[in-house]
């Protein structure tokens, strides 16, 4: 809102000259001592040629019993004349006293009162108005009497029809001027019932599809009514009777003295016929922004169903509409994609039949571009155009005035081009009204428009001093409305003319006035609008007031109250002190009851005595001249007992987008259920699906009153938000998301914080900075230009862009000297701002040089003084810390002897749970002796005041604990802790701490969490959960069951999702898993319930190992080394070869006959099938052979743990396998991998 304040003496002169003429409007006056006046009387003072204001249209349509007036009016300086003309010829109006014209107007009335017919006044008329400068044309009026004529008598006989035939009642009203509109109504003046069956067509007749016996009647009547003279006339009533066929034959029997007039054959079914049209197709011309109409109307039994279908083409939905049961197509406002072939199709069970009706669409001329005035000063030039469009293409038709241009006087600087007019080097008497005509065979367009030239120095027409007051950061307009020949240009100065304004904090319009787009209060001030043109300037100064906005600052909130007690809404609102302040409070948007009980003061509400009537939103408006600001709260009013019980609230939803900006968005939602408590506010969360997919950010809260967020946003961004509600209870689930909005990327508005310098080396200087958050970057491509230079010595930066990093070494610098650092954020869409440089040191080296005249003093027995010379500080080459003083001493002490230990280096107690504390220490910095352990002690005392604390109670810790967790503490009660370390001579000093158990059991808050559930697969244990609370920091902690230190649970993070896998559990155990939510301060704000997860031994399921890949690999190459000894032994045997086993059994005799040791395990070499011995074999000692035997001889071999084989394959020890007997003999020696195994099974 802007106001304009204007002096009343400036306005007085302006005001008494516009009232001459009736051109100003006094809109508003402020204690009476402000006028603002809308209206510049440039007529007054310059010349203008005739322009027409208003006529009567084109088909001008009167009434017989009423005068006739036909308007004509133009303005110009001076006052124009009028003249008419008739049928072409001139009216001489003094010829005929019937005919006026009023005073200072070109209005014709035309008195019929008298008895005179209104016939003899139709004709064409056409008004003229002129002035010296001058004459304006109207349009050609077509003036014709209205008509109303009598229905023709006529006896109509009555109608017999046989059930199901198809009927149509004429009506044939009587040509009117306009045409009659037609309704069908009985004796009773009721209109007939009409359906899909019965229906009235657009020439009036009634249509019957099929008629049935309830149609029978005797006083169907056709009504006319005559628009203009307000008259109806009615046709002679029908008589319609429909007979079934049973009873037919009988009754026209008895009527006409005939017999078996119809056959005995009732009327059958029957598939559709078209009544109307009545060919299978037809052809419609509609001119351009007319109505079309189009109709079907169909015979059939039973009654058909009648749709429409455009071929290639759709029905336009905004414009068309399906009238009279959908026989008729309706389509307004018609254009050329309109024209078309379209289809109606009639259907029944019988059949259908279609119809097409082809549509082409005319056009009378319209306007592309209607000439316009134009004001030239001397020796100037201009064009005036004058475009028009139809179908056909109209004609260009020039005339001045009045006169075609081929008869007007010649002007050298006019000339014509088709439908342009170019004026070049005009002169003072090139003044003249020039008339456009565009007609083709559907009409014609006529418009004026004048030449006027000019010589005229600048004037500024807008009224001085006034004053604008508009709201800070809104939009401020000045005005500056000139006049001048040449057009004046207009430039605008604030407080002093020795600046012009400019920048893209104005916009100049080209009507002068000034916009500000947003108001500051240093914009506030005086400004001036100075209008030059050839012939001289003129200035004009305006003042400028930025007010501050008005804003409340305390909204009223929700209230619940009981019935008859009372009630205060507040709302306090600051404005700006020179503005008068209105608070106005509303009830359910309408004004407050006129109920005393309603009292409203400064800056609340309070209702007494309140009833269930009371209930609704009230809202309080702060209004100030020229801004408000409004807030609401609703009152539920409740019984005696408040006996509901309050749950979380409803799941927000319909998130809609709107006012979409590059930096912001308008976020609305509809609440859910408040569910007996109030909602407090509303949480909005968004999800960036382009750096950050599945993780949900907080970004905003508003009042639990407000359904509308109005969000700042990043560039380069894909956003999708939720909404959240809280109330007493805890937070409602999230909403479903909205639909995603992408901010476009742009240069990084922010740079890199945390810039430092610093070395790590004696000639380096390592430049570190914090860096952006993907949602910082604004866009594709982040680089960081680092930047630096030595202070004080280098006058030009040295820069280098580096990307995904967050430090950039400089090395060959000298030692520790100083530097400027300062590091830039760039991306593809350009640099961030400036950066700010900060003072960095590069890398420090050893002093080079030790303090010297060293000297101690001793003091006494206990106590040195050491005394020492400064280095200088060019040999310190870094930051001088300070001196370290080493004292070498000697001492003796017994084994375990020391002193007692300084204080813990820490103590601090920590909420480990909602019934949990958990202590956490540091050693003492001196522990002078060897620490036996810690000392802790504790107090109780209830959360009251004064304070009082209880007996101490002692707690055990040893020497190597750091922490101790206290579980199962009552809720709500004070603790105060006691910690020294102890040596074996006693305990130190003590650090104390205390802590509150936060939360009472009975105040539990709604769980955050739910469907927590796992599964265990090969890759680990997967948990999943839901979580519905605001705290972004989530751990998965478990432990073993039944541990033997409960407290010592193990954590991992969650990265933003809901389920977490955790590996390296170990198989065969079961652990307790439970999922945490933590706050900024690392303490646990919700959990979840403790879940049990069993880890099986073996988690993959059991398979058959003959089917597994390894083994059968295993097989086969076992089989296949087999068969290499056996064709090597077989190939050594065949040779004669002797291998160091053939030798022993030699030296033992003949196998046959020497008995063998029943202990002795042998590997027999068998014959065929026939199982004969081989020469050189073994048998066992009773004799027979195993048929299996030689399926595990191999097997033996295997088995032996010391055999080898010799560079000819032979084997290299003892031929038998290892008894039993000793391997218990050797057991120290270690196990095979075999044996290993089956010892762990």
């Amino acid at each position: 809102l802007q106001r304009v304040i204007v002096p009343k003496h400036s306005n007085q002169i302006r005001l008494s000259a516009c009232a001459a003429v009736d051109c100003c409007a006094v809109l508003s006056c402020f204690a009476c001592r402000w006028i603002l006046c809308v209206c510049v009387c440039v007529s007054l003072i310059v010349p203008q040629p005739p322009t027409i204001t208003h006529q009567s249209p084109k088909d001008y349509i009167v009434d017989p019993r009423e005068n006739i007036v036909i308007h004509c009016e133009a303005k110009g300086k001076p006052h124009p004349s009028f003249s008419w003309t008739r049928n072409g010829m001139h009216l001489d109006i003094d010829k005929d006293p019937k005919v006026l014209m009023k005073p200072h107007s070109g209005t014709l009335v035309m008195d019929i009162g008298g008895g005179e017919r209104a016939e003899a006044y139709e004709g064409v008329y056409q008004c003229s108005a002129h002035n010296e400068l001058g004459t304006a044309v109207s349009n050609s009026i077509i003036i014709r009497q209205s008509r109303s004529p009598l229905w023709s008598k006529e006896r109509i006989s009555p109608i017999i029809a046989q059930k199901g035939q198809s009927l149509i009642l004429h009506c044939r009203p009587p040509a009117g001027l306009p045409p009659p509109i037609i309704f069908w109504m009985d004796n009773n003046f009721q209109r007939l019932p009409q359906s899909r069956r019965v229906s009235q067509a657009l020439n009036g007749d009634l249509y019957f599809s099929n008629v049935q016996p309830e149609d029978s009647r005797s006083d169907y009547i056709c009504y006319a009514r005559f628009p203009h003279t307000q008259t109806i006339q009615q046709k002679q009533p029908i008589s319609v009777r429909v007979l079934d066929m049973d009873s037919l034959n009988d009754t026209l029997a008895d009527y006409f003295n005939d017999t078996d007039l119809f056959s005995d054959k009732p009327t059958e079914e029957r598939a559709p016929v078209f009544m109307v049209p009545s060919e299978s197709v037809s052809s419609k011309m509609v001119l351009r922004g007319e109505v079309l109409e189009m109709e079907c109307v169909a015979d059939g039994l039973p009654t058909p169903a009648v749709s429409w279908v455009k071929h290639n083409g759709e029905i336009p939905s905004g414009r068309a509409s399906f009238l009279n049961f959908n026989k008729t197509l309706r389509i307004t406002d018609v254009s050329e994609v309109d024209a078309g072939e379209y289809r109606c199709i009639a259907k029944n069970r019988h059949g259908s039949a279609q119809h097409t009706i082809r549509v082409t669409v005319n056009a009378a001329p319209y306007w592309i571009s209607a000439p316009r005035n134009l004001v030239l000063a001397p020796k100037e030039m201009g064009i005036i155009t004058c475009r028009a469009a139809g179908h056909p293409k109209p004609s260009i038709r020039w005339l001045v005035n009045g006169l075609p241009i081929e008869d007007a006087p010649e002007d050298p600087s006019r000339s014509v081009e088709g439908d342009t007019l170019i004026f070049s080097e005009v002169q003072t008497g090139s003044s003249a009204v020039y008339q456009c005509n565009a007609s083709n065979q559907y009409g014609y367009l006529l418009s004026n428009a004048f030449v006027n030239v000019l010589a005229e120095p600048p004037r500024v027409l807008t009224l001085p001093n006034i004053v604008y007051q508009v709201i800070m950061n809104k939009p401020a307009l000045l005005e500056c409305v000139t006049f001048g020949s040449p057009v004046p240009t207009i430039t605008w100065f604030k407080d002093s003319r020795s600046s012009m304004l400019e920048g893209n904090a104005y916009v100049f319009h080209e009507n002068g006035t000034l916009e500000i787009h947003m108001s500051h209060p240093s914009n506030s001030g005086k400004y001036t609008c100075v209008a030059r043109n050839s012939l001289g300037l003129s200035e004009n100064h305006v003042y400028l007031e930025v007010k501050e906005p008005t804003r409340i600052l305390r909204p009223p909130e929700y209230r619940v109250v009981q019935r008859n007690r009372d009630v205060v809404f507040e709302c306090k609102a600051k404005h700006d002190p020179s503005l008068v302040p209105t608070m106005t409070w509303l009830k359910d948007d309408r004004e407050l009851p006129d109920d005393e009980r309603f009292r409203v003061d400064s800056d609340s509400l309070t209702i007494t005595d309140v009833t269930e009537s009371d209930a609704g939103r009230y809202t309080c408006i702060m209004n100030t001249t020229l801004d408000q600001d409004s807030a609401s709260a609703q009152l539920t009013v409740v019984g005696e007992c408040l006996c509901a019980t309050p749950s979380q609230p409803g799941v927000p939803t319909d998130l809609e987008l709107t006012d979409q900006e590059a930096r912001s968005i308008q976020l609305t939602w509809i609440p859910g259920d408040e569910h007996n408590s109030p909602i407090k506010k509303f949480l909005i969360q968004y999800e960036d699906a382009l750096h950050q997919s599945g993780v949900w950010h907080n970004l905003t809260e508003v009042p639990g009153t407000k359904t509308t967020a109005h969000l700042k946003l990043s560039p380069y961004v894909h956003y999708s938000f939720r909404v959240l509600a809280l109330n007493e209870v805890g937070f409602s689930r999230p909403s479903m998301p909205s639909r995603q909005y992408r901010t476009s990327p742009a240069a990084p508005d922010e740079n890199p914080t945390e810039v430092k310098g610093h070395g790590t080396e004696h000639n380096n200087l390592v430049i570190t900075w914090k860096p952006l958050t993907p949602l910082q970057a604004n866009g594709p491509g982040l680089q960081y230009k680092v930047m630096w230079r030595q202070q004080d010595m280098e006058k030009d930066w040295t820069s280098v862009s580096v990307a995904n990093v967050s430090k950039f070494v400089v090395s060959g610098t000298p030692t520790f000297v100083p530097y400027e650092v300062s590091v830039q954020a760039v991306n593809d869409y350009g640099p961030g701002p400036k950066p700010s440089a900060v003072i960095g040191y590069s890398g420090e080296d050893f002093p080079s040089a030790a303090p010297g005249d060293v000297r101690v003093l001793v003091l006494n027995s206990t106590l040195a003084e050491v005394r020492w010379s400064p280095v200088s500080p060019e040999s310190v080459r870094g930051r001088l810390q300070g001196y370290k003083v080493q004292i070498s001493s000697r001492h003796f002490s017994l084994p375990g002897s020391g002193y007692i230990p300084s204080a813990p280096s820490f103590f601090k107690v920590s909420t480990f749970d909602l019934d949990s504390l958990m202590l956490e220490w540091g050693p003492p910095y001196e522990r002078n002796g060897r620490l036996t352990g810690y000392t802790f002690k504790y107090q109780t005392g209830e959360e009251t005041c004064p304070f009082t604390l209880g007996t101490l109670t002692a707690l055990p810790a040893n020497k190597r604990d750091s922490s101790f967790t206290l579980h199962n503490l009552p809720h709500s009660t004070r603790y105060k802790f006691y910690i020294s370390a102890r040596t074996q001579r006693g305990a130190g000093p003590t650090l104390t701490e205390e802590a509150v158990t936060v939360l009472d059991r009975a105040l539990s808050v709604t769980p955050a969490f739910g469907n927590i559930s796992s599964s265990v697969s090969e890759d680990g244990a997967l948990i999943s959960w839901e979580y519905w609370g605001p705290e972004k920091h989530l751990y998965v902690e478990y432990i073993i069951d039944n541990s033997k230190n409960p407290a010592y649970w193990q954590k991992e993070k969650v990265n933003g999702s809901q389920f977490h896998v955790l590996k390296g559990l170990k198989k065969g155990l079961a652990y307790k898993v439970r999922v945490v939510a933590r706050g900024h301060d690392d303490r646990a704000v919700h959990h979840s319930e403790e879940l049990l997860v069993k880890v099986p031994a073996m988690v993959s399921p059991q398979v058959d190992i003959a089917t597994q890949g390894w083994f059968i690999g295993l097989m086969s190459a076992i089989a296949l080394l087999i068969l290499i000894l056996l064709i090597i032994c077989f190939i050594k045997r065949n040779k004669g070869g002797k291998y160091p086993v053939k030798e022993k059994e030699d030296a033992h005799g003949d196998p046959e006959i020497q008995p063998m040791k029943e202990d002795d395990i042998t590997f027999g070499e068998y014959s065929d099938e026939d199982h004969k011995p081989l020469k050189g074999s073994r048998t066992p000692s009773s004799g027979t052979v195993k048929r299996d035997g030689s399926d595990d001889s191999l097997v033996d071999y295997g088995d032996s743990g010391d055999t080898e084989f010799n560079e000819d394959g032979s084997f290299i020890g003892q031929y038998s396998g290892r008894s039993d007997r000793d391997a218990r003999h050797d057991s120290s020696k270690p196990l095979s991998p075999v044996n290993a195994m089956n010892s762990f099974v």
